[in-house]
């Protein structure tokens, strides 16, 4: 069902991006507008974590170089029964993190050096169980796409402003209510769909770690940290704050312009299923290392040294 959900706003937004061509150019732009969507589709799905990873300059890290945060990941790829994703670390003080890949065997997670600095084992856990929450429902690849496409959409309705379509249809009043509908329309489908995949994401995390206040705990301190941090990739790049588990451009609030339900909203959802859902035994985010320095769990009180190898360049 998520599948025919994902190919059925595929269509919604290349038909959406047709029908601007077709007011700006007639047919001949329709169809160039077609082969257009159809290309970034296609080079999107076999791209999109490439694209995104490289973007944000994330460097992959192993179970030598980052023991705490790769087994916390392992632990929990198990117990969702996903393949292992690779893991990133982002260089970035914006305490965030985000998934990205076009399938479950092609997934990757991504948490920034804000976050671990920020968070303790218990709340990474939870972060990185709602990244492997998008991953397991499919949500990571249809919230690329719709980026690209709805940024490609914006850029196409600024090109419409500026030239004339081969017929004229460019310059009427049609031309004019596309060029500043259509990027609306894209805006508003791009959004929603992020905001109903964040609950779904919540809602997994809560099942994967069986923690759910932790990630409450965690999204609370996190949106307090980006509110305040810059992030310079999606300064750059709006499109991308879609991708974080909050905002990369921190705004409050439930509304038509968000990326993400708000905070709030989220946290009080998560203490609704935290008296749905029994703790695991043992916690993941307990559970201790069985060799080397990874032997003692990461507490707020030894997170500073235990996760210094996850800040090595």
């Amino acid at each position: 069902m998520n599948g025919l959900k994902t190919a059925m706003l595929l269509a919604a937004m290349t038909a959406l991006f047709m029908a601007l061509g077709l007011t700006l150019g007639g047919t001949g732009g329709m169809i160039i507008a077609l082969v257009i969507a159809v290309g970034m589709n296609l080079l999107t799905y076999w791209n999109a974590d490439r694209i995104v990873l490289s973007m944000h300059h994330a460097r992959e890290v192993d179970e030598r170089s980052a023991p705490e945060l790769y087994g916390v990941v392992r632990d929990l790829a198990t117990r969702a029964n996903l393949p292992m994703p690779r893991v990133y670390i982002v260089d970035q003080p914006q305490p965030n993190a985000f998934a990205t890949g076009r399938n479950p065997d092609n997934a990757a997670v991504a948490a920034t050096t804000g976050l671990l600095q920020l968070l303790n084992r218990e709340e990474i856990a939870a972060v990185m169980a709602h990244e492997l929450g998008h991953v397991r429902n499919r949500d990571t690849l249809i919230m690329t796409m719709v980026a690209t496409i709805a940024g490609a959409i914006s850029m196409l309705a600024s090109f419409g402003l500026w030239f004339r379509g081969g017929d004229g249809r460019g310059a009427g009043f049609a031309g004019l209510l596309a060029v500043l509908v259509a990027p609306f329309a894209a805006m508003i489908v791009q959004m929603a769909i992020s905001r109903t995949r964040e609950y779904g994401a919540d809602r997994a995390s809560a099942e994967i770690s069986g923690n759910p206040m932790a990630l409450a705990s965690a999204l609370a301190k996190l949106q307090q940290g980006a509110s305040h941090i810059p992030n310079p990739v999606a300064q750059r790049i709006p499109a991308t704050s879609q991708l974080y588990i909050v905002p990369g451009l921190a705004r409050e609030g439930d509304s038509l312009f968000s990326t993400h339900p708000d905070t709030q909203n989220r946290i009080a959802e998560l203490h609704r299923l935290a008296g749905d859902i029994a703790p695991p035994s043992p916690s993941v985010a307990a559970r201790p290392k069985r060799t080397g320095s990874s032997s003692v769990p990461v507490t707020r009180r030894r997170r500073a040294s235990a996760l210094d190898p996850l800040r090595r360049d």
